[in-house]
This record gives structure tokens, C-alpha cells and sequence, in this order.
């Protein structure tokens, strides 16, 4: 096992990586430039209630996001590390939050050994191993580098569910005997912090917080079959009337100043019409999120099979720490598993909040096999899969985006040394553990540098409007023709036309660009799917001059004589 000293260095290793090249690549896809674009507007309008995008109010999403980029932007200026520092120090967060759960197990299964003639399985380690699967997972490690708003609504989940587990468990269990699992003063107050991360989870993305969160707990109890205490009942009374004043705080403003229009577009559409329709066209099978669960996972996937492997010998009912962290960790996987697999809207970052749940399990495992000295096969099967997963994904960047075989080599490396160790090895045991997670953050480093800017760049319009910009056309017209490229909502915020709104100008031929800019002073900017450009420079009532192309996207300048 590391010493204190080197989990503690190894730890704050971790950090100055989730902080450190988050504005080494443009903003992607069609989410992320919109997000850092509202917050970017408020702050120019100095607006702290009202998401604005374009001009316009922007119901789509609640504000806490929006405030912490405000924040950032107001420190470090306005930029892609300005924008997502934040959702980096709450992927930190969640790890701490994790590490605070697990720790507390360990204190309860020592503390219960201790008062009473029972003996518990050695739990040294469970909070270090599980902050670290957390921060080394796939999931935590692609949305605490991007702006989402999961992330946050992940650190608002975690939070409400360690405060509720942790005083349920030191001091709210009804069948502790005397001087067992002895609790402090002051976690006769952590359930205060249930309730206010219940409200900030509606701050952070709207309704969901509060059925995922009484949702879970209900799951829990169910499954055990047991009833709440009186004093977590008894706590709803003063509970509910807390969360909601926390969410008051921007809902009761945004009531007063938009009234109903605020109700129809915020709750009705955004919430329930995206949960029973597909307007937004995210349709899945309903299965859809069990591959995405063992993809967030990465690298500790077959762990968390053994996890649900063991379940079969847990003690269900058993009121040891360790018993009802399994149950209580699985409820936070199935509930929202379930519940999001049933939406006829479904997207890969939804099932985010189950991933801290996932590294609580898989902390369990890997401190059950150290303890016993076992695991050898599961570490010989997450060997295999990531030699298999890093094959496919080389030979996909290859072949799509072009990568050089040297590039992904290098990237790849260090993950598959430790795939072949695992394979070789399997009795390192701890250290292999550790190894694992360590080759995931160098391969997420090499990848940074050497594989996300080529497929960023082919995502991203940003290196086509800045050597628009250096020729002089940064003030010209913006408008797009066959397809909407959302990167530009940022990086060409003053010059992009808009049909209504919210929507930017999608035109259908080259006729209606010709239209436009002679409707705009005779040039505009056009940005075209590169296989459609020749509609353009082959179209005789204009003049035209290719800018570049990214691959996917080219701009084009459009003049009419």
C-alpha cells in the first residue's frame, strides 16, 4: 500500500491535471459553445437571473453553471480555461465528496470492531481507492474537462447523498446498539446538507435533482426493507421548506419577471415534452445506457461487474457499514438507470450522477480483493478489455479523423503497458491498481495534446473564423448553408445572423446566400459542409473566396457584384 505522504502527493498530482490544459482545445459540439455564450452575455449585460442567448431570454437550463462562469470569466477573462475551470474543481469535488463517504465507512467498520466482540473485513484504503476510481474514470475525467451542466448536477447529488448516508449511517440508524458506530456532535447536523444540495441540484439542472434524489433513498429502504427513523421522517418539516428556499433563490425572481411563459418553456417543455417526446431528436433503445455505464466507467468496468457478481452474497439487511453501502450504492446506480433508460430522450452525460456510486462499489471490491489477496482474474480481464477498447479506438481515430499511427501509439502507450501488466502480473495487487489509474491520466494527457486538437479542429469553427478575421472580415455577416454549426454561437457571436431568436440562419442554396448578402451590403461570410462548397464557387451571381475548411466545415466569403 502508499504511504499517506504519496496518496497525499499522488493526490494533489491529480489535481494540477484536472486543472491543467482545459483551454487547449476549442469548444465542441453543439452544447458547449452555447453554455460559455450565455454566460458570456449575462455578464455583458450584467444580467444575474435571466439566461440570455443572442439577445433573448434562454429557458433551456437553469443558472448555476452560468454563475460560476460568470465568476470565472470575472477573474480570468473571458475563454475556454475561464469557462471550464469550474466543472473541473467540481469533478475535484465529487472525488473529495466520494473520499468522504468511503473514509467514513472505514471509521464505522473500525469504530463498530472496536465497541463490539463482531469482526469486520479490513475497509483500509475504501475512501483513497474510491476518490481515485472516480477522478481516473472515463465519465469524471471527459465532463469535468468540458461545459456541462451534469457535472454539476453530479457534485449536488453526491453531496445530498453523502450527507444523508453518513449521518444515516453514524447517527440516524435506529438499530445501532449503545456504543456502536458512535457519532459526533456535529453529524447531528450533516442532514442540513442533504436538503441544501437537494436545492442546489434544481440550481443545477432544473427538476431531475429532486426525483432522483428522494428516489434513490426510497430505492434503499425498499430494497432493505426497512423504515426510515423517526428523525429523518420528523426532518422533512423543516427539509423540504430548506431546498426549496435554496432553489427559491433563482426560481422565485425568474416566477416574478417571466410569470408563465417561464412555467410553459422552462418546466413544461424542457422538462416533462423532453421526457416523454423526441422533439430533440436524442431517440435510444431502452438499453441504450448500459453500454454507456460501462464506457463511463473505463477503466474499472469488469470491477463493477464483480461488484454485481458479489451482490449475490451480500447481507441485504445487514446493518454493518459495509452492508448498507452496497445496497445504498446500487440504489444510486438503478434508480436514475432506470428512470433515464425509460425517457424517450436520452443522451450518454445523463447517467453521470451513478458514476460516484460506481467508484464507492468498485472502491469495495478493490479493497475486498487487497484484503483477501484476490482479484487476480479481474484484473486479467481488465487487462484484455483495454488492450481490445484501445485497438478498436486506434483504429477508429485512424481511419476517421486520420491520426497518424505514431500519434495514437504514443497516447495509448501507457494505458496498454498497464493492460499488459495486468495480464503478466496480477498478483501486484495494490500497486497494479494504482498503475492503472495512474496510465489512465497519462494517456488522457498524451491525448490532449496530440489527438484532441485534430478532432477538435474538424468540431470546431474557431480556427476558420480566426483567419477570417485576419484578413479583415471579422465584422462581416455570418450565415450557414445545409447544416448549423453551433461553435460559432461563440467564436462569431457579433456577426452571426439568426432566422428567428434562438435559431441560427440555416439557408438551402446558394440562390439564398446570394440573397442575404445582397440584402446585407453585398458580403457575408458562409459556412458550408465542405462537400457542398462548389454550390458556391461554381454559383455565377456571386464572387467567391475560400477561407479554409476544417475537414467538415468550410467558409466561404460571398460577395455580389
Amino acid at each position: 500500500m502508499l504511504t499517506k505522504r504519496l496518496w497525499l502527493i499522488l493526490f494533489i498530482g491529480i489535481a494540477v491535471f484536472y486543472l491543467w490544459g482545459l483551454g487547449s482545445v476549442p469548444f465542441v459540439g453543439p452544447d458547449e459553445p452555447r453554455y460559455a455564450q450565455v454566460a458570456r452575455e449575462m455578464l455583458a449585460h450584467r444580467e444575474l437571473i435571466t439566461p440570455v442567448l443572442s439577445g433573448f431570454p434562454w429557458f433551456e437550463k437553469p443558472v448555476l453553471l452560468y454563475w460560476i462562469e460568470m465568476a470565472s470569466y470575472s477573474v480570468l477573462g473571458i475563454s475556454e480555461y475561464a469557462a471550464r475551470l469550474g466543472p473541473a474543481i467540481c469533478g475535484l469535488l465529487i472525488g473529495a465528496v466520494v473520499y468522504w463517504i468511503g473514509s467514513s465507512i472505514e471509521t464505522a467498520s473500525r469504530s463498530r470492531e472496536a465497541s463490539s466482540k463482531e469482526s469486520e473485513t479490513p475497509r483500509d484504503g475504501l475512501g483513497r481507492f474510491s476518490a481515485l476510481i472516480w477522478l481516473s474514470s472515463a465519465g469524471a475525467l471527459v465532463f469535468s474537462r468540458g461545459v456541462n451542466f451534469d457535472i454539476l448536477l453530479t457534485l449536488a447529488l453526491t453531496g445530498a447523498f453523502a450527507c444523508f448516508f453518513i449521518w444515516h449511517v453514524r447517527y440516524g440508524n435506529p438499530n445501532n446498539r449503545k456504543g456502536i458506530n458512535p457519532a459526533s456532535p456535529a453529524l447531528k447536523y450533516v442532514l442540513v446538507g442533504f436538503y441544501f444540495f437537494v436545492g442546489l441540484s434544481l440550481l443545477a439542472k432544473g427538476l431531475v435533482g429532486v426525483i432522483i434524489a428522494p428516489g434513490v433513498i426510497t430505492s434503499y429502504f425498499l430494497i432493505r426493507r426497512e423504515w426510515p427513523s423517526k428523525k429523518f421522517l420528523t426532518s422533512l418539516l423543516w427539509g423540504i421548506p430548506l431546498a426549496l428556499a435554496v432553489a427559491a433563490i433563482w426560481y422565485g425572481p425568474m416566477l416574478k419577471r417571466h410569470g408563465m411563459i417561464f412555467v410553459a418553456d422552462f418546466i413544461l417543455q424542457h422538462h416533462f415534452a423532453r421526457f416523454l417526446g423526441n422533439q430533440y431528436h436524442h431517440p435510444q433503445a431502452v438499453y441504450f445506457y448500459v453500454p454507456v455505464l460501462a464506457g463511463l466507467a473505463l477503466p474499472w468496468t469488469i470491477f463493477l461487474v464483480a461488484a454485481f457478481v458479489s451482490s449475490r452474497h451480500w447481507r441485504w439487511r445487514g446493518d454493518k457499514a459495509i452492508d448498507r453501502l452496497r445496497v445504498f450504492s446500487l440504489a444510486w446506480i438503478l434508480l436514475p438507470l432506470i428512470f433515464f433508460s425509460v425517457s424517450q430522450s436520452k443522451l450518454p452525460a445523463y447517467i453521470l450522477p451513478v458514476l460516484p456510486a460506481v467508484a464507492l462499489l468498485v472502491g469495495e471490491r478493490v479493497t475486498c480483493f487487497l484484503s483477501a489477496q484476490r482479484g487476480h482474474r479481474v484484473l486479467k480481464l481488465t487487462g484484455t478489455l483495454l488492450l481490445l477498447m484501445l485497438a478498436a479506438g486506434s483504429v477508429y481515430l485512424h481511419r476517421h479523423y486520420g491520426l497518424s499511427i505514431l500519434v495514437i501509439a504514443i497516447a495509448v502507450a501507457p494505458l496498454a503497458a498497464v493492460a499488459l501488466v495486468a495480464l503478466a502480473r496480477p498478483q501486484m495487487g495494490p500497486a497494479l491498481c494504482v498503475l492503472i489509474a495512474l496510465a489512465m491520466f497519462v494517456t488522457s494527457a498524451f491525448s490532449l495534446k496530440g489527438i484532441a486538437p485534430a478532432i477538435a479542429r474538424r468540431e470546431s469553427v474557431r480556427d476558420l473564423l480566426a483567419a477570417a478575421s485576419s484578413r479583415g472580415y471579422d465584422t462581416a455577416p455570418l450565415v450557414q448553408l445545409h447544416n448549423v454549426d453551433r461553435t460559432a454561437e461563440f467564436y462569431a457571436a457579433n456577426q452571426l445572423l439568426y432566422a428567428d431568436h434562438l435559431k441560427p440562419m440555416k439557408l438551402e442554396g446558394a440562390a439564398e446566400v446570394a440573397a442575404v448578402a445582397q440584402y446585407r451590403g453585398g458580403l457575408v461570410l458562409c459556412l458550408v459542409p465542405t462537400e457542398f462548397e462548389s454550390q458556391l464557387t461554381t454559383y455565377r451571381r456571386v464572387q467567391t473566396e475560400v477561407i479554409g475548411n476544417n475537414g467538415r466545415t468550410s467558409l466561404v466569403v460571398v460577395r455580389v457584384p
